[in-house]
């Protein structure tokens, strides 16, 4: 087996803060476990490294550009620093995509951090959709630098969470103070409800809730519109109900749908729009090819498309 080497990334676009935290992170000596460690910076900015300042003692700087994205380089310069752990400044203008091609078997991402300027945020929220999302969508902590209160925390999170409610969120206000993001987001829908409503323009929202956090949903009932997927693979009686969903842009619209048990004899084909009423069980099903939610259908009937058929978060 190849050996296990955990990768810390740390994304965002230039002038960010990247780098200024990845050199406070090497300075300080608790993180100095005695690994070798290798620093990979994938963008080149303003400032520059000072590893006389380095707290950890065994470590190896290497720059790379998008062609030395490859896994056969990865592999020479993880030889070459015989490395324990790589610590990667990524360049905000690339999809991380690039960066997945190229990691060596072994090498196994153990932390993200992504940083934005509050100043250039909501531009390129609006002009550069795709990096942004890239950049969010596997982040375990999200850091807006500069932040003052002409930014409205609540504008920011938003956008964050209507990428991931994973990552958390820190504001760091000029001058230094941090501030910690505990904004509750509650969903659009009444969780406790004998039958749970899921309006049109909530079932991104509901998807997403669904397959993060299953259990809470087990035994409970739904109602919903969606669209059937139907193979001839499938037994009689399971269908597919769901929607097409965009959550960044146009290039990243996926049908997710919902494995669906029904005693119904209508005839439904793929594409017919439905409304649905079942009960989410949790459990093993082939279609997804492990454990999730299967609902079991006590009401369905064809019905009109929503007045918007693409579900999203906006």
């Amino acid at each position: 087996m190849p050996k296990e080497v955990p990768v810390y990334l740390f994304l965002g676009f230039l002038e960010a803060g990247k780098t200024k935290f990845i050199q406070e992170t090497m300075e300080d000596p608790r993180f100095d476990s005695g690994e070798r460690t290798l620093l990979l910076v994938c963008e080149e900015g303003e400032e520059e490294y000072d590893p006389s300042r380095f707290a950890v003692r065994d470590f190896g700087v290497e720059t790379v550009d998008e062609s030395g994205l490859t896994v056969e380089n990865f592999t020479l310069l993880a030889k070459k620093h015989r490395v324990d752990r790589v610590v990667v400044e990524w360049n905000g203008m690339m999809l991380l995509d690039k960066f997945f091609e190229a990691m060596p078997d072994g090498w196994l991402i153990a932390q993200v951090m992504t940083f934005f300027d509050s100043n250039t945020f909501l531009a390129y929220n609006k002009n550069m959709r795709q990096l942004v999302f890239d950049k969010m969508q596997y982040a375990d902590m999200v850091v807006f630098n500069r932040f003052s209160d002409e930014f409205s925390q609540e504008e920011f999170h938003k956008i964050v969470r209507g990428v991931s409610r994973r990552p958390g969120i820190v504001y760091e206000y000029v001058g230094g103070r941090a501030v910690y993001d505990e904004i509750v987001d509650p969903l659009p829908y009444d969780l406790n409800a004998k039958i749970i409503e899921i309006e049109d323009r909530d079932y991104a929202f509901f998807y997403r809730d669904l397959t993060e956090d299953m259990q809470k949903y087990a035994g409970k009932m739904v109602s919903f519109k969606g669209m059937v997927a139907v193979d001839k693979r499938m037994k009689f009686g399971t269908i597919v109900v769901g929607r097409h969903i965009m959550t960044c842009c146009e290039a990243d619209i996926a049908f997710s749908g919902l494995v669906v048990k029904h005693a119904s004899n209508l005839p439904l084909k793929t594409r017919d729009w439905v409304k649905l009423t079942a009960r989410i069980d949790i459990a093993y099903d082939k279609i997804y090819g492990q454990e999730g939610p299967v609902l079991k259908a006590t009401a369905l009937d064809h019905c009109e498309p929503p007045e918007q058929e693409l579900a999203t978060f906006y």
